[in-house]
């Protein structure tokens, strides 16, 4: 899944009518003016970000349009899907790509994921594979949040939940296609030729954008837009000049040596404090300014996307057991019965954005868009996640959650990047994206927690005497559950202890809901329209 986003003129430049501001609204123009002074008093920009600035303001319309559509068909290939090692991994790229470059981090990233892909294809062992998937996964979601980050570049705040939306729509494609393809690779060819092929195709679709990113520093170096790089510096000197930009001194490379886990934690604890403290009174070069770290919006959106993604998983993370074991589905069937959710956000994603483009607005689409489908979504599981209930209901709910995941998604996107510059946008959604990864990460641990715990009791409970010694092997292998036929009474008793704990981990998901909604009180109503008119593009080149 991806898993994974109010003021007005008179009128719009489209001819459209619309609201004069009210007493929010008012309030609201006053946070844009500050915002804008904010950027105007801003002296430090890092050469990654005046790059892509400069490379954009020499890109013409056609050669934009091209960048998007080279741009469309990578997420078909590398999907954002947000864990524990993306998150972490995204908050350094944020700061590579800003003081490298957007085309450098891509390439690095795209030399990650095929060093990993080359790997897997010739790989002998269990460990040739865990160290291959490990450099994948980095260069993986690290090549999806560069993405994200040359869409915000390349587009206005009013555009570009429109193209972030329209980005996720091969999503539709692979839904379908995904498990066919792989099925026929293993079947007719070999997995190891699936890998061998995806690497070809990667570097055949990457190509072009990263010869465009080539194409453009070169003429924009031309025509005085970028200052050549002076290499010059001292071996000292580099190290200093990095440790400064990376804000470095924050952190310290011995603090997972001790052995317990709770010194660990108490080590955290004081390192997050003196992370917040070096930041504000401090850092030369800040890694996130200190006072968009006490954004309400901007905490808001990060909470909304780590509260959304705990409440998921809790209930996600073995469904597709529960598919199959309890309703006796086909591992194809199940599927796609789980992938309607990804295929719902895929297409709502666009509308969404139409919507933001027309009316300017992220707040109230949230709340009103968003909490309905998210309610309804996951209180019905509650009722419907039995074993009587007709799948298509199962598939109602996905739809459901679909929908609000992705208003969600896009529209927290859209309010971090609103109370930002173009300076911190790379570092502001790689703060975002964290929280979600350790929001899945917690319900995946919830779920974990109460699958191990009570399944196993619930499998003791149920099973007939004569097959209560076999409840160990039941619990831990698939295989064998799926092998007593439907309506056998060792069957039976399976299906009603799936059914017991699935029942609790829905009812963990639909708890931390009305975190979600508290979250989403705390954006400020901001008309991105208005905004823009007032405070001006965040990208000066030639955006859409």
């Amino acid at each position: 899944m991806a898993p994974s986003n109010i003021v007005s003129t008179t009128a719009s430049q489209d001819g459209v009518a619309e609201k004069q501001p009210n007493g929010d609204d008012i309030r609201e123009v006053h946070d844009a003016s500050n915002l804008e002074a904010d950027e105007t008093e801003s002296t430090h920009k890092q050469e990654g970000v005046r790059r892509v600035e400069a490379i954009t303001s020499v890109w013409s319309n056609q050669v934009l349009i091209v960048m998007f559509m080279f741009q469309h068909g990578l997420l078909a290939t590398t999907s954002v899907v947000a864990t524990i090692v993306g998150g972490v991994f995204a908050l350094p790229i944020a700061k590579v790509i800003d003081i490298w470059g957007r085309g450098e981090g891509f390439v690095v990233m795209l030399g990650l994921v095929v060093l990993g892909l080359i790997l897997k294809a010739v790989c002998q062992n269990v460990e040739t594979y865990a160290a291959a998937h490990t450099i994948y996964w980095a260069g993986h979601v690290g090549m999806g949040y560069v993405i994200n980050i040359m869409l915000a570049d390349m587009t206005t705040l009013r555009n570009r939940l429109l193209l972030f939306g329209i980005n996720s729509t091969p999503t539709i494609a692979t839904v379908f296609a995904g498990s066919k393809i792989a099925e026929l690779f293993y079947t007719q060819v070999s997995w190891r030729w699936a890998f061998g092929a995806f690497t070809i195709i990667l570097v055949g679709v990457c190509i072009p954008v990263a010869g465009v990113f080539v194409w453009s520093k070169r003429k924009a170096l031309k025509q005085g837009l970028i200052v050549p790089r002076v290499h010059d510096r001292t071996v000292w000197e580099s190290v200093k000049y990095y440790v400064i930009e990376f804000d470095g001194n924050g952190y310290t490379p011995n603090g997972w040596a001790t052995g317990y886990i709770i010194a660990m934690i108490v080590l955290g604890v004081a390192l997050l404090a003196a992370f917040v403290l070096w930041e504000k009174y401090v850092a030369p070069v800040q890694y996130f300014p200190f006072k968009f770290l006490k954004d309400r919006t901007i905490l808001g959106a990060c909470g909304l996307y780590g509260f959304m993604f705990i409440s998921i998983f809790c209930w996600d993370a073995y469904y597709q057991s529960y598919l199959q074991v309890v309703h006796d589905e086909s591992i194809t069937i199940s599927g796609y019965i789980l992938n309607a959710f990804s295929l719902t956000s895929a297409f709502v994603g666009p509308f969404v954005g139409l919507y933001t483009r027309w009316s300017g607005q992220y707040k109230w689409p949230a709340i009103i868009g968003g909490v309905p489908f998210a309610t309804l979504g996951t209180v019905l599981l509650i009722h419907f996640r039995t074993p009587g209930t007709h799948v298509g209901y199962l598939v109602m709910c996905q739809v459901f959650n679909g929908i609000s995941a992705e208003i969600w998604t896009l529209t927290a996107q859209l309010a971090i990047m609103s109370r930002v510059t173009h300076q911190e946008i790379a570092v502001s959604l790689a703060l975002w994206n964290l929280f979600g990864s350790v929001g899945a990460s917690i319900g995946l641990a919830i779920a974990g927690a109460l699958w191990t715990n009570i399944l196993p009791v619930k499998l003791l409970e149920f099973l007939p005497d004569d097959a209560k010694d076999q409840a160990g092997a039941i619990f831990g292998d698939i295989t064998i559950q799926l092998s007593y036929p439907m309506g056998t009474p060792i069957r039976s008793a399976i299906i009603a202890a799936y059914a017991d704990v699935q029942r609790k981990m829905v009812i963990s998901g639909a708890a931390f809901l009305p975190l979600c909604l508290i979250c989403l009180v705390l954006w400020k109503n901001v008309n991105v329209k208005t905004l823009e008119e007032t405070r001006g593009r965040q990208n000066k080149g030639n955006v859409f």
